[in-house]
């Protein structure tokens, strides 16, 4: 018997080491590339200015006169669209994760509830609104109606799926009323597009995900609630790993799975929601990301979560990347990542099917 609980312990300490030894990677890397981003674009500035600019700018040190223009380009333009898709990478992959533990399926991402649908219902009504000409006050922009389309899609969600007979929220009923939801939504806002007329290659543009108007105010927007959120699912993981093993099993051991799966999942979409109001629809961060790291840190979703936002941001950073300063044109971001997306979600999805099957 203690052979068998040195052996589990020599596992899950190999495990925590190995983890950790990846988080390293991770930082620094993503390091690494925030710097190579702010460096490529049309106007080429060298790394070792790049790296004295981002310095002076924290210390608030003055610049030299004759590098006024290349802190003006990455301080004030390159430096916060940067910094905005790291953090709208992290937060997308962080509540992947989380959804994944909580439904128990590796085909949820923060999409699956629909919340993306009700954040572009909300962006593309307020659009609507201003190409007919209402005048709205200048606090009703698009992000505000975003989120708030999105909050309203979750509680109604949640509304939906803990009717009748069963409130536990089960996967499948969650499942199912964002699918039903999302349908709608998806209804709504082709009229939208309907009505929108001339103007409706700004709601197309706009669903497809970009952070060309990214700003340091989405950056500070955006911050306090990737800490927050991360805060939040870290506490929760060791409940997170407990769900993995069964309902009927982790209430035996004393985890309120109901109250769980709201607290996580109103946490998790009202990330989402900020993401979307910022960037627009940026799909399949949340799906590829949690499914890659459990290939390289197993299934504990503590580590997992620590691990994807770094992962997360460099993802969706290299992506906005590619578009903004490699591309000839840059395409929206959402269709990068749909195009790498799509082909893995194919994966994961045949992989269940001979899994179920036996195969």
């Amino acid at each position: 018997m203690s052979g068998g609980n040195r052996t589990v312990c020599g596992r899950y300490g190999r495990e925590r080491s190995g983890a950790g030894l990846h988080a390293v990677c991770l930082v620094l890397l993503l390091a690494f590339s925030i710097v190579l981003a702010a460096h490529m674009g049309f106007m080429k500035i060298p790394v070792e200015d790049v790296l004295r600019i981002i310095l002076d700018a924290v210390l608030n040190r003055p610049a030299d006169t004759a590098d006024q223009v290349a802190r003006a380009v990455v301080i004030d333009v390159r430096l916060p669209r940067i910094l905005a898709a790291g953090l709208v990478g992290g937060m997308l992959a962080v509540c992947g994760t989380v959804f994944q533990a909580i439904l128990l399926n590796p085909l949820a991402d923060p999409y699956t509830l629909g919340i993306s649908s009700g954040a572009a219902f909300g962006a593309s009504l307020v659009i609507v609104l201003q190409v007919l000409g209402v005048a709205l006050p200048e606090t009703f922009t698009v992000p505000v109606f975003a989120f708030g389309g999105a909050v309203a899609t979750l509680f109604m969600v949640l509304w939906l799926a803990s009717s009748g007979h069963d409130r536990r929220l089960s996967s499948t009923s969650l499942i199912l009323s964002g699918v039903i939801v999302a349908s709608i939504l998806a209804a709504a806002i082709g009229f939208l597009k309907f009505l929108a007329d001339e103007q409706v290659g700004i709601i197309i543009f706009w669903l497809m995900g970009s952070f060309s108007s990214s700003s340091w105010e989405s950056t500070a927007l955006l911050f306090p609630f990737a800490v927050f959120g991360m805060a939040v699912a870290f506490f929760f993981g060791r409940d997170l790993n407990i769900m993995s093993s069964g309902e009927r099993a982790a209430v035996s051991m004393g985890v309120n799975t109901v109250r769980l799966r709201y607290i996580l999942l109103v946490t998790c979409s009202l990330m989402t929601a900020l993401c979307v109001a910022v960037s627009g629809i940026i799909g399949f961060v949340g799906l590829i990301v949690p499914h890659m790291l459990r290939h390289l840190a197993g299934p504990d979703n503590r580590w997992l979560i620590l691990l994807s936002f770094p992962s997360g941001a460099l993802l969706l950073l290299v992506a906005d990347t590619v578009t903004r300063a490699v591309l000839p044109v840059e395409v929206p971001i959402g269709v990068l990542t749909a195009l790498i997306g799509g082909p893995v979600f194919c994966m994961i999805f045949r992989k269940k099917q001979r899994e179920y099957t036996g195969m």
